[in-house]
Parts: structure tokens; C-alpha cells; sequence
């Protein structure tokens, strides 16, 4: 961790590998709360989010291209067509829909999450994990529900500023290279815990969940984590 995510002393540290496409992130993001929502330290937990491309070699946002059919990729990726892979999103829109989430996949818009990635780094150094988190909140929200392009530099500018992001700087953070060393060396991290998926959830450093697990799983954990710190 760079000097500017330095960890409040005291605190139970979470960090979240998880990508802005990724479904079951989303899911695992309303779990983790849950989670939180029963621990009577809840205001000496920090929660970070880590970066994790899903599709690192995914286009990157051009007007001038047809957005990705979902149904169509998850089908052709894993077998059974279009058809089958409507299937998939009919399974996890529901499972979503048991968090409260209302989801839209068939309408989603696919691309590369690398400037996503950075503009939550932005976010972390600007206003620590709590504005990190409402922006990832607000970019999760505007891709699965809304039918966001978050490939779209301009489109993340504008979801990031609702979160409280300051415009001009996600821009600046866009415009050039920042952040970007910070999500390679996520994603190298991710690998080194031997994570292949996401969401992946380490507390403290010390224990790894892998997967959008019940609530009372993570719930566990932090109880575990408290305990022995």
C-alpha cells in the first residue's frame, strides 16, 4: 500500500478485489454490508476497493462501435448460444434481485474497466474508503441498472461527480496516466493471494474470502478478525 492509503490505526481493514462488470460483485458488495450491518464495531471497519479487470483485453470505449451483446459473449465464452446465455443473465438477475438489486443485463454495456479502476483510486485518494465507496456504489449502480457505458471516460466523470467526486479531477485523473500503476500492482496483489475470480475479500490482511458468500460468512470472519486483533 502507498503512503496515501495509509491504514487508520485500530481499524479492521477490508479490501475488495472486484470488477464494475462483474455481477456477483455487486451481490458480494450487498452481502459484505449486510455483514457489517450486525457488527457492533461497524465504525472501526475500513473497506477499500481493489482493482480487478475481469476482461483486461476488452475494447475500449468508441462511439463509433455497437456495444457488446452480454447474452451473445457469455454464450459464445461458455457454450449454448445466445439462448443459453440468456439463461445465465435470467439466473443472476434473480439472485440480484434478493439483495434488492434490480438489474438490466440484457442491456448492459460491456468495454474495457481500466478508467473505472482509476477514478476509484482517484476517489480513495481524494476522500479515503468513504467517498471510494460511494463512487463504486454510483458506477455499479449506473452499469447494472441504468444501461451506463462505463468505458466511457465522460460517462464515468459524470456518475463520479454525483458520488462527490470533484469533476475536474476524475477528468485530470482520466486526461493522463494516474492511477494506472496503482491498478496493475491490484491486480498483480490479487494473483499473488491466488485469487482468479472475483469478488475476493481479505480482512486485515489475514483471512481471504473468495466469492459472493452468504452474509454470515463474512460476518464470521470480521467476529474472527476482531477477536484476535
Amino acid at each position: 500500500m502507498t503512503s496515501a492509503e495509509t491504514v487508520t490505526p485500530g481499524v479492521v481493514q477490508i479490501e475488495i478485489w472486484s470488477d464494475v462488470v462483474c455481477p456477483w460483485c455487486y451481490i458480494g458488495k450487498r452481502r459484505v454490508e449486510a455483514a457489517l450491518g450486525t457488527f457492533p464495531h461497524r465504525d472501526q471497519v475500513e473497506v477499500r476497493w481493489r482493482s480487478f479487470q475481469l476482461d483486461p483485453n476488452a475494447d475500449a470505449f468508441d462511439p463509433a462501435v455497437p456495444p457488446v451483446d452480454l447474452a451473445e459473449h457469455l454464450g459464445g465464452k461458455y457454450g449454448g448460444g445466445r439462448a443459453a446465455g440468456l439463461q445465465m443473465l435470467a439466473n443472476v438477475t434473480q439472485i440480484a434481485a434478493g439483495e434488492g438489486l434490480h438489474y438490466d443485463l440484457q442491456h448492459a454495456r460491456g468495454g474495457n474497466t481500466a478508467d473505472a479502476h482509476r477514478v476509484l483510486h482517484a476517489a480513495l485518494a481524494v476522500g479515503g474508503p468513504a467517498l471510494q465507496g460511494t463512487v463504486k456504489e454510483r458506477l455499479l449502480q449506473g452499469y447494472f441498472c441504468e444501461r451506463e457505458n462505463i468505458s466511457d471516460p465522460d460517462t464515468l466523470v459524470r456518475l463520479a461527480a454525483v458520488a462527490g467526486l470533484d469533476a475536474r479531477l476524475a477528468r485530470q485523473a482520466l486526461d493522463g496516466d494516474a492511477y494506472r500503476d496503482e491498478v496493475a500492482a491490484d491486480q498483480a496483489q490479487a494473483h499473488a493471494f491466488g485469487a482468479t475470480g472475483v469478488p475476493f475479500v481479505v480482512v486485515d490482511r489475514r483471512y481471504g474470502v473468495s466469492g459472493a458468500q452468504p452474509a454470515t460468512v463474512f460476518a464470521d470472519v470480521l467476529a474472527r478478525a476482531w477477536q484476535e486483533r
